[in-house]
């Protein structure tokens, strides 16, 4: 009998080129410096971009760079809250 090899169809890695990731480290940073401060309330600020921005990782099509979109989230978080950068929406 003849040795017959089935072609098969193998998936290629599916890549993001790297402006795109780029860009969405990018936007990452921004949404980790967005915060919320309701001034009646409490004059502690809220970190919104950084629970809108976990959701957004949590639901990334390519799962590899994850821990790096999840270090940028708090990397910027942290150094909005000590140093005078970032957005504070002020509700009143």
């Amino acid at each position: 009998m003849a040795n017959i090899k089935i072609a098969s169809k193998r998936k290629s890695p599916s890549t993001e080129k790297d402006t795109l990731f780029f860009l969405k480290v990018i936007l990452y940073f921004v949404l980790g410096c967005l915060w919320l401060q309701f001034s009646k309330i409490n004059s502690v600020p809220i970190p919104v971009g950084l629970v809108f921005g976990i959701l957004l990782v949590a639901h990334e099509h390519f799962q590899i760079d994850r821990k790096i979109e999840y270090a940028v989230l708090l990397i910027a978080t942290v150094l909005s809250f000590i140093a005078p950068i970032g957005f504070v929406l002020k509700i009143s």
